[in-house]
């Protein structure tokens, strides 16, 4: 549980470092390094849906190593730079960050059916206000 709350803060603070277009400090990036070294394992293919598909193959099925999937995610959108298209969710209770791939490179919301839609109910309640009994 140590491993993953310390992941957490470190992609945290990279990725608002990288919006921010601040430095990332080396001490975001132990935790991330940490996770990655225990990746040992192989690409396979495998029949999925009726087709073949490759999968990786981690050497051990254990938390840690869906941590270090996290951790690898994490690390690809650091190593992109400045110009990785990561950003902050724009409805100020969530917090989460996503990685924008829109067309545009306009996206707002974690998720529109969720952050997206409960803000545009919202601002439809205050531009158009029930009329009291």
């Amino acid at each position: 549980m140590q491993k993953a709350l310390r992941l957490r803060a470190a992609i945290r603070s990279s990725f608002e470092a990288r919006i921010a277009r601040a430095a990332i400090g080396e001490a975001w990036i132990e935790p991330i390094n940490d996770l990655l070294r225990i990746t040992e394992g192989h690409d396979e293919l495998i029949w999925e849906q009726g087709d073949w598909r490759l999968r990786f193959r981690a050497r051990e099925e254990a938390l840690e190593w869906l941590l270090a999937a996290i951790a690898r995610s994490a690390a690809e959108i650091i190593a992109e730079g400045p110009e990785a298209p990561v950003c902050r969710c724009a409805n100020p209770d969530c917090g989460l960050f996503f990685y924008d791939n829109s067309r545009t490179k306009r996206r707002r919301w974690c998720l529109m059916s969720v952050c997206g839609n409960r803000s545009k109910v919202a601002a439809f309640a205050r531009r158009n206000p029930k009329p009291r009994r």
